[in-house]
């Protein structure tokens, strides 16, 4: 007993040993982004001490994307995903059991130890999906603020009036932000789940399994049939 309980301890710690780097590098992530969101503010920049210009050249449009993508791809990318994905798989293979469990008998599901371990792991992987959920959504919503190009095609209308002469220059320039906001807009992966990053079979079986066992579920406490 001592030895199974020194070997699940080691694991446990290892396991949420891992889920504390993969928050970490999501925390990078955001403070990345987040600075990257204020490089085209003379007052946000002043104020973090990060460089400043604005999108009113091709070659400042360049870097400005250049710089995104150079962030977006910065640190671990495939081992973070693969431990975000493999906590995801674990909470879906233990919310799968407790359905299992529950539809067996609800009334005894409670009286059983195992079931209120698989309860704990359950709320504290959730807990964590939760946290990075939220920091991958903040992350891709300061990547994706199209709000900054709109702006600066504002400028780029109001510089046209007051200077005639380069009005060609700036409707080239213009043309070039049009393009960088759809190009933005088509990045946007379809497999995310509030910034998660997310493999399409993971996807389709969190789609069909999980939801088919939560109906399951639900029509069993309730006495009727429910589909979700």
């Amino acid at each position: 007993s001592a030895i199974n309980f020194l070997e699940r301890l080691c694991l446990t710690w290892m396991f949420f040993f891992m889920m504390c780097v993969a928050e970490r590098t999501y925390k990078q992530r955001f403070l990345f982004a987040k600075l990257f969101s204020h490089i085209t503010s003379a007052r946000k920049a002043r104020k973090y001490e990060i460089p400043h210009f604005r999108l009113k050249k091709l070659e400042n449009i360049k870097i400005w994307l250049s710089l995104r993508s150079y962030l977006k791809r910065r640190g671990p990318q495939r081992s973070v995903d693969v431990v975000v994905s493999s906590v995801f798989l674990l909470a879906l293979s233990i919310a799968f059991i407790c359905c299992a469990q529950v539809l067996k008998g609800h009334k005894t599901f409670l009286s059983a130890a195992y079931n209120w371990e698989f309860l704990m792991w359950e709320a504290a992987l959730l807990l964590f999906l939760l946290r990075l959920a939220s920091l991958g959504s903040e992350t891709n919503k300061k990547y994706s603020n199209i709000s900054i190009l709109l702006t600066e095609q504002i400028n780029l209308y109001l510089k046209m009036e007051k200077k005639p002469n380069k009005k060609e220059q700036l409707s080239l320039v213009n043309n070039v932000l049009k393009l960088s906001t759809k190009l933005l807009k088509e990045l946007d992966s379809p497999f995310r789940l509030y910034g998660l990053t997310m493999n399409p079979l993971i996807y389709n079986i969190t789609r069909v399994v999980i939801l088919s066992a939560v109906s399951g579920v639900i029509s069993d406490l309730l006495g009727f049939n429910i589909r979700v």
